[in-house]
């Protein structure tokens, strides 16, 4: 049987890259990791690494049974942190990660709420796009996931279970108001991450064109900065509107264009006392956001 010990250290050396690395982080001696990378090589009878310099890399078995080892650490922390849950809420803790827009204006307003009903609650937060946070989610390195998904976007993996809340309103980012995505064919357009770029390559189609995408960035403050000093219009979500908002810039919204927003956790409910009690305050920052003003109402 393999030791779990042993797949932390492969897993920790995997990631970080590094023997010297891994040993900082488990706070081990380096000779100690070495020991146990071995053990584990003579246990599975495979080599698991090789020398390269004065450093070392997986083998391609070592690599594909990292991957293992990350997904079973990763539920033995989780499996860790639900039976803190049980304890009570004032021994458990949570870990959540978002996409950078919600946590610039719905996060905060639900760890505030959080915070005020549970203060001894241990509360970790991660800033990473919907795809990254969903892996984390699934190999248990993370509770609770804030992400979104359009129309066409592909559903999530099995075992995922979203809650929804609340659907954002796109808008369209330029100098002037904008009343159809058509009349901008011929701008120089900045696009976002690959998920955000596929809902605008949709909308454009549905307009008979295709963006001449100029400028990359996932940066909402970039993208509000480019299009102000007249380089290019874009496509943002009304979160992003709330967290940050530029000088100069005019938010047109794209009627029948929404994304929607869940938090997403894993496998069967019901879910520990800590997640639960992080979703319902998600929940209820949701239905405030939702329930006030437009962001391009706000400031005009």
């Amino acid at each position: 049987m393999l030791d779990v010990v042993r797949l932390r250290v492969l897993e920790a050396v995997a990631r970080t890259g590094s023997v010297t690395k891994a040993a900082e982080e488990l706070h081990y001696a380096q000779p100690t990791v070495s020991h146990h990378l071995a053990r584990l090589e003579a246990e599975t009878g495979a080599q698991l690494l090789q020398r390269v310099g004065r450093g070392v890399r997986l083998t391609e078995a070592g690599r594909k049974l990292a991957d293992r080892a990350a997904e079973i650490v990763g539920r033995i922390d989780a499996a860790d942190a639900e039976l803190a849950g049980y304890v009570g809420l004032t021994a458990g803790r949570v870990r959540l990660a978002g996409f950078s827009s919600a946590i610039g204006s719905l996060v905060p307003q639900a760890l505030a709420r959080l915070g005020e009903r549970h203060p001894d609650l241990d509360v970790s937060l991660l800033d990473t796009h919907p795809p990254e946070a969903l892996d984390l989610l699934r190999a248990g390195r993370i509770d609770v996931a804030v992400v979104f998904r359009y129309d066409e976007t592909e559903p999530e993996p099995p075992g995922v279970r979203l809650h929804h809340l609340l659907d954002d309103a796109v808008y369209v980012l330029a100098r002037r108001r904008v009343r159809k995505l058509a009349t901008l064919r011929d701008e120089t357009w900045i696009a976002g991450c690959e998920r955000c770029r596929s809902h605008l390559l949709t909308l454009c189609e549905a307009e008979g064109f295709e963006p001449r995408i100029r400028y990359t960035s996932d940066d909402m403050v970039v993208m509000q900065a480019l299009v102000a000093a007249g380089q290019g219009v874009t496509t943002i979500p009304g979160l992003a509107l709330r967290a940050h908002r530029a000088e100069g810039v005019t938010a047109s919204e794209i009627g029948g264009s929404v994304r929607h927003v869940y938090a997403a956790t894993y496998g069967e409910p019901p879910d520990p006392p800590a997640t639960a009690a992080l979703l319902r305050a998600l929940t209820e920052a949701g239905a405030e956001v939702s329930g006030s003003r437009s962001p391009a109402a706000a400031r005009r």
